[in-house]
């Protein structure tokens, strides 16, 4: 400042000349400020942001470390420049569950440009990221969200080495931190000490450490080296020699740390004796120097000899490796450091004749990783032309844990050199077992396998001997790879003879005769082993294949039949794709989200039409790249869904989407199918008499609690009062679709879940007959449990006769005659009397003898008396009594006879 001019810094001493610099983590420098929210931007409670106050930015001696949590946290620094300069900084940021954005705000609090903003996560190790700053104030904000809600904790965004230029015009050096030097004048940064030495504070150089002490990189002291133990070493098999000979071979882990003079330390074992080398891997056949080379194509052979294929057949390509006697040459190996995520230039995993396992890396924490690049895929002719069936390719590997501490292996896949997404994880000792992933795109792809044995960081090595062992490895379809067999082919004559080809989509391959044949009706076709007619399996109830046999689907009918009726069902109205979305959920910190769930029922020639995606890559990401984002396509699937109105983004955040249905099993009304239930006590009975139908589906994907996949059922019901597409729901008691994780059960309730109208769902009603005129009109039962189908007849008139005309025509006529029958009677029971008094008097004249008078009984009729009133009856007797003596007492001849007394009184006389 004396005389206004810029001098060199001093050995030992740096200068950033107009910047600052902030490589020193062990607390938050001076300036800075670390804070944390909750992400809902409209929380009105208190409790929720209290639980987001120690998610913060944590400095952790040489970097800073973001929080891992859903809270949002933010690390801030105010500058003001005196010139436009930049920011540079170092980062690591390796989980796409995380969102990491790095902004600038001005004077006017104007954020900087929104496509530097958003933060690329890193494929190597730490990267490099600048950002230009103008004259002025600068407030610099790094920020942090996460969202895995379902998956482990994720891994942190470090920042390391943030310097800021244009701060002003420096008037000192600053002395080099313990640990590094500068050994020349004018120095802008120290370097770091090698391993096995040290320095202090403002060093010019590195003083080495004593032979019985080591140091890591960059330290300020030196350690005792402790004494070696088994853990220190490991073993590994050399190339096979021109003799094929391999040897068991000890090596001292790198850096080697440990002391083996010191009392009761271990030596290094003595190489072991030779032994024959095992045979190369499947495809591959032994050169005269005893190497391993690939088979040309069209031939195949078992680890020895290349034999061609035979005529029909064809070479079945991939790779698999279960011989391990060197690294095969499409794989590598490598250490990253657990403690500062730099990669060593060392080996992680060892090859050991009948296995590949992990080798002692320079620290407990550290992850061991070896990874498989493969070029590409050539599926079958009959897989692309399933536009629906994605497996393009397979990799099934063996693998083994042995863990005394709670150890990780992690199973990753990179696409087209991206970063790579996590497939499964396996945590403690885990034993001999089988791990299939399948692939679905074509494209250059990285499997990458990493162990952790602990992520807690020790000095020395205590857990050297938890190692993963993987016994093989298969990758099938695979751009020029070997094979181990043949298959039989479809034959085509030519000119030069039979060659192979490829049979249509949805024919197998008769072995006999090398002809394909088509399958037969509703059924599938094992595209991967198109064998005889057994390779076509049968659709599912409910269900028909498509026209190339690769796939069962329903065309939203489906017919049942009943005691009393045939039910048939039209199910297009729900096959458009509709989402639901479950009751809000809530983290420990307080975010809310949702499970929302996609559904695709039937139809579309099976085509699946849900998709869920990842689209917390798309939030940082410019939309013309937006490739990157992942996403799922199935029947049903589901995504974890954070609302606008909670992230404060322009759209929803969207994460995690898992297919829940890839196959359609069946459409039934049975509970169970191919042992899937759906338990009725789910949901609230059926009451309308119409049976559910329910539709199963399987997803691909096994995971580590679902051996067997995910499955689905969706339950179809009858509900006339909810127009289509009606309405979804889930289980009462399993809020979020599913009770155990892996059968997810929903319930749709719409008017076109009933079934189609038909004669049976009508009644008529007869009007009165008015005015000669009769009606007939149809109406539905209610409540009407049908849709579309028939419509109800026409109302019918018919001409009629009044019933009150014939009804009074018959009253009258019977009152008619009763009149004259009444009329009748009386007139001949009169008549009927006279006769028998004339009757009577004859007979008794007629029993005197002859020319005699009778006897006077009686006085003369007297004038004005009535012949009928002196009628003398011999015998009182009832009417009754009359008509029977007159029916019964009649003669033979016809006459009547009747019992008289004569005039003396003497006995009776029948005449």
């Amino acid at each position: 400042m004396k005389d206004q001019s810029c001098k060199p810094c001093a050995e030992g001493r740096y200068s950033l000349g107009t910047g600052i610099r902030f490589d020193e983590w062990d607390e938050l420098p001076h300036g800075f400020a670390s804070l944390s929210t909750n992400m809902e931007i409209n929380d009105s409670t208190n409790e929720s942001t209290e639980n987001c106050t120690l998610s913060k930015w944590a400095p952790l001696g040489d970097y800073i470390a973001s929080n891992t949590d859903e809270c949002t946290a933010t690390l801030m620094y105010a500058v003001n420049l005196k010139k436009s300069g930049t920011v540079n900084f170092e980062y690591y940021y390796a989980d796409s569950s995380i969102i990491f954005e790095f902004f600038v705000q001005n004077d006017q609090c104007q954020p900087s440009a929104d496509d530097s903003r958003w933060m690329r996560t890193t494929e190597k190790g730490w990267e490099f990221h600048s950002v230009k700053l103008n004259r002025g104030n600068n407030v610099l904000y790094w920020r942090t969200t996460a969202f895995s809600v379902w998956s482990k904790v994720s891994k942190p965004v470090l920042v390391r080495n943030i310097v800021i230029t244009g701060v002003a015009y420096t008037s000192e050096c600053f002395p080099c931190k313990p640990g590094t030097y500068a050994d020349k004048q004018g120095s802008s940064f120290c370097k770091l000490c090698p391993e096995n030495s040290y320095s202090n504070k403002e060093e010019t150089s590195c003083h080495q450490c004593d032979p019985d002490k080591y140091s890591e990189k960059g330290s300020s002291s030196c350690k005792m080296r402790p004494a070696c133990t088994d853990k220190d070493y490991f073993y590994t098999h050399t190339a096979c020699d021109a003799n094929g000979e391999t040897q068991l071979m000890y090596k001292w882990a790198q850096p080697k740390i440990c002391n083996e003079d010191l009392e009761g330390a271990v030596k290094l074992p003595a190489s072991g004796v030779k032994t024959r080398c095992p045979p190369c891997n499947p495809g591959f056949f032994k050169t005269d120097n005893s190497t391993c080379e690939p088979c040309p194509y069209g031939s195949y052979s078992n680890g020895s000899d290349c034999s061609h294929c035979p005529a029909g057949t064809e070479p079945v390509v991939g790779f698999e490796y279960k011989w391990w006697n060197t690294l095969p040459t499409n794989m590598e190996t490598t250490v990253l450091s657990g403690t500062n995520f730099e990669y060593k230039g060392m080996t992680g995993w060892e090859v050991a004749g009948d296995h590949i396992y992990t080798a002692a890396g320079a620290s407990d924490n550290d992850f061991m990783i070896l990874t498989l690049v493969v070029p590409g895929f050539r599926p079958p002719q009959s897989v692309m032309a399933d536009t629906e069936n994605k497996e393009v390719a397979r990799i099934t590997f063996v693998f083994e844990t042995i863990c005394s501490v709670n150890c990780e292996l992690y199973f990753m896949v990179g696409m087209n050199s991206r970063t790579n997404t996590p497939v499964e994880t396996w945590k403690g000792s885990k034993g001999k077992q089988s791990f299939t992933y399948i692939i679905e795109k074509n494209a250059t792809v990285s499997f990458t396998w990493a162990f952790q044995r602990t992520s807690f960081h020790e000095i020395g090595r205590k857990y050297t001997n938890d190692i993963t062992k993987i016994y093989s490895i298969n990758v099938t379809n695979v751009i020029n790879g070997v094979a181990s067999y043949c298959r039989p082919c479809a034959l085509e004559a030519s000119d030069m003879g039979s060659s192979c080809t490829s049979c249509p989509p949805g024919y197998y391959i008769n072995r006999d005769s090398g002809t394909c044949h088509t399958c037969p009706p509703n059924t599938i076709l094992k595209a991967h082993q198109p064998y005889g007619v057994q390779a076509c399996k049968p659709c599912g109830p409910g269900t028909k294949s498509n026209k190339i046999h690769s796939l069962c689907y329903n065309d939203c009918t489906f017919s049942i039949s009943t005691p009393s009726r045939t039910l048939d069902y039209n199910f297009s109205a729900l096959a458009n794709t509709v989402s639901l979305a479950g009751g809000p959920s809530f983290t420990s910190k307080g975010l809310k989200y949702f499970h929302h769930f996609t559904f695709s029922l039937c139809g579309n020639q099976g085509k699946k039409a849900s998709v869920c995606t990842e689209n917390v890559t798309d939030l940082r990401i410019p939309e013309r790249e937006s490739g990157f984002s992942r996403s799922i396509t199935a029947y049903v699937c589901q995504a974890l869904i954070i609302p606008p109105e909670v992230t404060g983004y322009k759209a929803a955040v969207s994460s995690q989407p898992v297919s829940l249905a890839d196959r359609l099993i069946g459409v039934t009304t049975d509970m169970t199918l191919d042992g899937i239930t759906s338990p009725a006590e789910l949901f609230y009975p059926e009451s309308l008499g119409i049976p559910d139908v329910i539709f199963f589906y399987r997803s691909n994907e096994v995971t580590q609690s679902c051996s067997s996949g995910r499955s689905t059922t969706i339950r179809v019901r009858c509900s006339p009062m909810k127009p289509a597409p009606g309405s979804l729901s889930l289980p009462s008691t399993c809020s979020d679709g599913t009770c155990d994780g892996c059968t997810f059960h929903f319930l749709w309730e719409s008017i076109a879940a009933c079934p189609i109208c038909s004669a049976a769902d009508y009644r008529a009603i007869v009007s009165s007959c008015v005015a000669g005129i009769q009606k007939t009109t149809y109406v539905w039962r209610e409540p009407k449990l049908c849709m579309s189908g028939i419509s109800l007849p026409e109302q019918r008139i018919t001409i009629c006769k009044t019933i009150d005309f014939w009804l009074k025509v018959g009253i009258s006529a019977g009152t008619c005659t009763a009149i004259l029958l009444t009329v009748l009677t009386c007139y001949f029971w009169k008549k009927n009397q006279k006769l028998e008094y004339k009757y009577s008097k004859l007979v008794m004249n007629a029993s005197l003898k002859d020319y005699d008078l009778p006897a006077a009984d009686s006085c003369a009729i007297m004038e004005g008396e009535d012949v009928e009133d002196d009628l003398i009856y011999t015998s009182k007797k009832s009417l009754f009594g009359k008509i029977k003596s007159f029916t019964s007492k009649r003669t033979p001849d016809g006459f009547d006879s009747v019992p008289l007394k004569t005039s003396s009184g003497g006995p009776d006389m029948d005449l």
